[in-house]
């Protein structure tokens, strides 16, 4: 199978990112699970999905490869890992959605994730801290042959830092409130 039937079977374009190779595969899981779609063939996209979601993501980074080496990937790809990425997808099939939705596989694919989130608002915290200390350090120590600090590039650059704080707290506070959604529905 040619790396460009991959991304068709996912429904996305040659040159996604990471994050759309996950988006796609979380839809298409959601669309074809045999737990929810008992359609005939709804099993088999299933798996054609999970596999070409497992190449895509081992072999993102070398999508700038000469035919001769993707051929050799491809191959490697056959021994190695398709019957093994087959094998999991046969299992996931088997498995109720809700035991597959709650796999490390499947939570994998999530966007959002505690830690980007967490990461998000350290660098936020960081940028907002580092504006504050650079223009401090500025007012005690300024630069030869300038003398004057100018409070219009502190501003502009404190507003960024508190917009960048304001976005990582906001994405701290929907992956917070996602998560209690998802206790809940456990609990119920």
């Amino acid at each position: 199978m040619l790396i460009s039937e991959y991304y068709r079977i996912l429904g996305i374009p040659l040159n996604s990112s990471l994050e759309d190779i996950k988006k796609a595969y979380r839809k298409k899981a959601r669309l074809y699970h045999p737990d929810i779609n008992r359609a005939p063939g709804a099993k088999e996209k299933f798996i054609e999905a999970t596999e070409a979601y497992d190449f895509l993501m081992a072999h993102h980074e070398k999508s700038q490869l000469t035919d001769e080496d993707y051929f050799r990937i491809v191959e490697e790809w056959r021994k190695y890992r398709q019957e093994r990425s087959h094998q999991r997808a046969q299992y996931y099939a088997r498995s109720s959605y809700h035991q597959f939705k709650n796999s490390k596989y499947y939570k994998s694919t999530k966007l959002f994730n505690i830690t980007s989130a967490i990461f998000a608002f350290a660098a936020s915290i960081t940028v907002f801290f580092f504006a504050i200390l650079g223009y401090v350090m500025r007012l005690r120590d300024p630069i030869p042959g300038t003398e004057k600090t100018t409070i219009v590039s502190f501003i502009i650059l404190l507003t960024l830092s508190l917009i960048l704080l304001t976005a990582s707290v906001l994405h701290l506070k929907t992956y917070i409130r996602a998560n209690r959604k998802q206790k809940k529905k456990k609990k119920q």
